[in-house]
């Protein structure tokens, strides 16, 4: 009992490193990255405010449990900013190794659990996951919007881009896409998007700095 109660105490110690792995988006003050933690606690409660909204009608119990887990892994992968293409490319890979890691430190049956809920959340496999995707691409696009789209000038990003985290919450629930609808006015309002600059050539219109993914 003392190495089973051992090892639970040793992953909760060691996930609260999750309050220290910080996202490209900020705080809504813009005085710092958020961090995996904020992000994740933050979607609960976005799904405990939407899910009457979207008409969700799954088990609000389950979809708390794969929002609450499905970033653990960046504990040690690391946050993988979504349009950075270069990362993206190994994010499985990595995430998988990590996951091995932090679950392994469990107990067999406590470790299923949480692999299980994250594995479930990657794969889409059940509709309370598909409802925690929706809310995980929505709370980060308006947490970009709320801190006045700091990170998306800083990185270049477009509006146009931003389509690739948009695009399933928008096809999830009307409710959903109604809500990407105002933040979209919020940020063409207040200007929050990188520019798009158009240079000679065929590669056309791409962001400032960068090329169009």
């Amino acid at each position: 009992m003392e190495d089973r109660i051992g090892r639970i105490l040793d992953f909760l110690g060691e996930t609260d490193g999750l309050k220290r792995i910080y996202r490209a988006g900020y705080l809504s003050d813009g005085s710092r990255h958020e961090s995996d933690a904020e992000h994740m606690w933050h979607l609960g409660i976005y799904a405990l405010a939407l899910q009457g909204e979207t008409g969700f009608s799954g088990d609000i119990g389950r979809v708390l449990t794969l929002v609450l887990v499905h970033d653990m892994v960046e504990l040690y992968a690391g946050d993988t900013y979504a349009y950075d293409t270069e990362r993206v490319k190994d994010q499985a890979e990595r995430e998988e190794a990590s996951a091995q890691r932090l679950f392994g430190k469990l107990p067999a049956e406590i470790a299923d659990f949480f692999y299980g809920a994250w594995r479930e959340f990657e794969d889409q496999s059940t509709p309370e996951a598909r409802f925690a995707r929706a809310l995980d691409h929505l709370q980060g696009f308006a947490q970009n919007v709320l801190s006045a789209g700091k990170s998306w000038r800083e990185n270049g990003i477009t509006r146009k881009r931003t389509s690739l985290r948009t695009g399933f919450p928008s096809e999830y629930s009307p409710t959903l896409a109604e809500i990407v609808g105002r933040l979209y006015a919020r940020a063409d309002e207040k200007g929050l998007f990188a520019p798009e600059v158009a240079l000679p050539g065929p590669e056309g219109v791409v962001a400032q700095g960068q090329k169009e993914a």
